[in-house]
């Protein structure tokens, strides 16, 4: 039995794809002794996972893939495996879907602390918090959350078009460089429509699948198998989480009236924000606040975002709203590496300084005049002038 999973590893090593890696692959201390990567559905963490496990192998390392969705570990521990295969020469374990496995918070500590030698990457749901399990991790393991593809990311690994990600602080000072190098080598409009349409999850590559109807499937999976799992939520709160996501994806974004959206569904505000909460973990949709240290379900969201603009797309026949793609793009985008709140005028607050409203290219400065460090994403410019800068350009921030 143990065999087979080593066939299984060797076999996915030898026939995973290597010419394109995610951005996080190079900001990954992958030498340290226990590290968890969490990610929405689909953004493409196996794969990440089996790019890392060959290269290892490549260099001589004893290096091995599991899934802790595979049989063998219904009847056999986790903790006594990894030992076992420590002791035979083990290097590097790889670990994918972690929060499929029961106790998997205690065996990771366990292995942690007895296999002195092994070292440990293990892939989670993004809606399980990795540090919150029954036996805390943060003290042990370096966390990374991996996102969908940038703009940037998409034009590389559909089109091979190869463009550096670039600092916001050098799209603010000097954005002329980036626009003229981004727009001497692609027709920005074609390609940025389609990426806000089907171009965020990685499984785009499948040309076998209706990549709409793939993704409404993948967000019905979460619902009904991740946040069961994790949450240890019944049947019903199924049913009034699919509920609440279909309601919000007619509507969003918007400010939430609380009590009018519990009514909806047919729960208690308490129960209706924990349900928010878990969507925004598992990046369904995206919770907007204006406190910067974060969200918690004891305090409302000042406005709800889908959580990409393929969600939008997917769940409005589509027919998406111009407006809301603008912002849950720029939101989307600006999240992976930057704090994001609700500001009390403009669209965003970008690191508690910068200032942004979104618009189309006809947007003033109307509504930010006076302001310092406030500034325009306006869709639909090729080039930016001043403080309006092309919505497009921070889709290369990763």
């Amino acid at each position: 039995m143990i065999d087979r999973l080593f066939d299984i590893s060797n076999k996915l090593a030898s026939n995973v794809p290597v010419d394109f890696e995610r951005f996080i692959s190079k900001e990954i201390a992958w030498d340290y002794k226990l590290i968890g990567i969490s990610g929405a559905r689909g953004s493409g963490k196996t794969i990440l996972l089996l790019q890392q496990m060959k290269k290892m192998l490549e260099k001589g390392k004893n290096s091995l893939f599991i899934s802790l969705d595979d049989i063998y570990f219904t009847e056999n521990k986790l903790l006594y495996f990894a030992e076992e295969f420590e002791k035979n020469g083990g290097e590097y374990l790889f670990i994918d879907e972690v929060h499929k496995y029961k106790n998997w918070s205690q065996e990771l500590k366990n292995i942690y602390d007895t296999a002195l030698d092994l070292k440990v990457v293990f892939t989670s749901s993004s809606a399980l918090e990795i540090h919150k399990g029954s036996h805390d991790l943060s003290r042990r393991a370096l966390v990374y959350n991996l996102r969908g593809l940038s703009f940037r990311e998409f034009l590389e690994l559909k089109y091979e078009i190869k463009i550096l990600p670039v600092k916001l602080e050098q799209i603010l000072k000097n954005l002329t460089e980036k626009t003229i190098e981004v727009n001497n080598k692609i027709k920005i409009f074609p390609k940025f429509n389609e990426y806000l349409k089907e171009g965020y999850y990685p499984f785009f590559k499948d040309l076998k699948l209706n990549y709409l109807k793939q993704l409404s499937t993948t967000v019905n999976l979460v619902i009904e198998t991740d946040l069961p799992a994790i949450h240890k939520i019944d049947f019903n709160s199924v049913i009034k989480l699919k509920k609440l996501v279909s309601i919000i994806a007619q509507i969003a974004p918007y400010k939430p009236n609380i009590e009018k959206l519990a009514q909806q569904i047919e729960t208690t505000r308490p129960t209706l924000l924990k349900y928010l909460f878990y969507l925004d973990k598992a990046q369904i949709i995206q919770w907007l606040g204006s406190d910067a240290y974060g969200i918690n379900y004891l305090n409302k969201p000042d406005k709800i975002f889908l959580g990409n603009t393929n969600i939008a797309y997917a769940f409005s026949d589509n027919k998406a709203n111009t407006g809301n793609i603008r912002e849950t793009f720029f939101l989307n985008q600006l999240s992976q590496n930057h704090t994001v709140t609700y500001p009390k005028q403009g669209d965003f607050l970008v690191d508690e300084k910068f200032l942004f409203e979104i618009g189309g290219k006809n947007k003033t400065n109307k509504q930010i005049a006076g302001i310092k460090n406030a500034y325009i994403a306006a869709d639909d410019i090729e080039y930016g002038y001043g403080n309006k800068i092309p919505l497009w350009l921070f889709g290369f921030l990763y």
